[in-house]
């Protein structure tokens, strides 16, 4: 074989492997998208209850809002909800999770006792973060935007990124999906 060939083969194999890695390395961050569970399909527990559910199990229309106990948006934005539940007609399920995966159980129970907060909180697990970056882009999983779904019988969708106040809150949970 002539010097300029086994270069050639020496190259594409190169490249080769690192198309190979890339692939590899993209379906690994990503969850691999073939291989992905749906979201709302991922059994959670709830940080204060230990009630074990699926968001596809809760009465609709559920708002699952993504947040961190170091995050002060996440909280004002907790605060709304609050104030939506305790004082607005209105029927809803509500699932904070934590995706934060430098937070655990004790942090959150902390985080909702200290702040009076009593709906479900559950540390989101790597296959339903997973799921949700791949549905949504990985906004979804940056707390301070205070990245909120609403999830109805047949369909969901993503609000707007931002603190809504609970009278706003009401009329995305009136509008539906």
């Amino acid at each position: 074989m002539s010097m300029e060939t086994k270069t050639y083969l020496l190259l594409g194999g190169a490249l080769l492997l690192l198309t190979v890695a890339s692939i590899s390395i993209n379906q690994t961050a990503t969850g691999g998208d073939e291989n992905l569970t749906d979201w709302r399909e991922v059994r959670l527990t709830d940080v204060n209850s230990r009630e074990n559910y699926r968001i596809s199990e809760l009465d609709k229309p559920v708002l699952v809002e993504n947040f961190a106990v170091w995050c002060p948006t996440c909280t004002r934005q907790q605060v709304e909800i609050k104030d939506m539940i305790e004082n607005r007609e209105i029927e809803v399920s509500v699932v904070s999770l934590n995706t934060d995966p430098n937070e655990d159980s004790d942090k959150i129970r902390t985080h909702t006792d200290s702040n009076g907060f009593n709906w479900r909180y559950s540390v989101a697990p790597s296959e339903m973060t997973n799921s949700l970056r791949s549905e949504y882009s990985a906004s979804i999983l940056n707390p301070p935007l205070t990245p909120k779904i609403l999830v109805c019988e047949n369909s969901s969708r993503r609000l707007e990124f931002g603190v809504k106040n609970s009278d706003k809150l009401a009329e995305e949970i009136k509008r539906g999906c």
